[in-house]
């Protein structure tokens, strides 16, 4: 879920100047309507371009190729990747003033769009607060606002590409008004 701008860039090797070997894009490159993936080779490696490995019907698909290029023009037209650096840049900035008026709030990272807000019981043993995750999961449900958990206590949010400012406030609102509600009940 990391590909085509979510980062900030159009992939999240370009974030750190490296040159890989193999590049695996998966659900994104279809634009949500349409299963599709890819893998990039550098030439180098392309070691078997003068056979035929094998023929399947799920393959070579124009509608999931023309799925894939409208995808990645509206992306490009859109500015999208410089959206995620500029929206996720300035919710991650919002993310650590925020971990300072809550205790559950152990850390706070991202890149672009995807945003993690690590959850601890205390702040010396950074103790996992799972219950505490879920608890605020669910109120941030019930105010209209979905993300998943990840390893028990990490709210990961990874919003839509074209998420404005505005939106972000208002989901970062959710964020905030809930765990306090749960640090009412779970924090000493």
């Amino acid at each position: 879920p990391h590909a085509l701008g979510r980062t900030g860039k159009m992939f999240t090797f370009q974030n750190f100047g490296v040159q890989p070997d193999i590049v695996v894009i998966g659900k994104g490159l279809g634009g949500g309507v349409f299963p599709l993936s890819a893998l990039i080779v550098r030439e180098d490696l392309d070691i078997a371009e003068d056979r035929a490995l094998g023929h399947y019907t799920h393959e070579k698909s124009p509608v999931g190729c023309a799925a894939a290029l409208a995808t990645i023009n509206y992306i490009e037209k859109n500015k999208l990747a410089q959206n995620a650096r500029d929206v996720g840049g300035y919710a991650l900035s919002q993310l650590k003033n925020m971990q300072e008026r809550h205790p559950l709030i152990g850390d706070v990272r991202g890149l672009g769009l995807f945003l993690g807000i690590e959850l601890v019981k205390d702040p010396i043993t950074k103790e996992r607060a799972i219950n505490e995750a879920e608890a605020i999961m669910y109120a941030a449900l019930s105010r209209g606002l979905s993300f998943k958990i990840t390893m028990g206590n990490i709210l990961t949010l990874t919003p839509a590409l074209i998420i404005t400012r505005e939106q972000m406030d208002k989901a970062l609102d959710i964020i905030e008004e809930s765990i306090a509600e749960v640090e009412i009940q779970f924090v000493q």
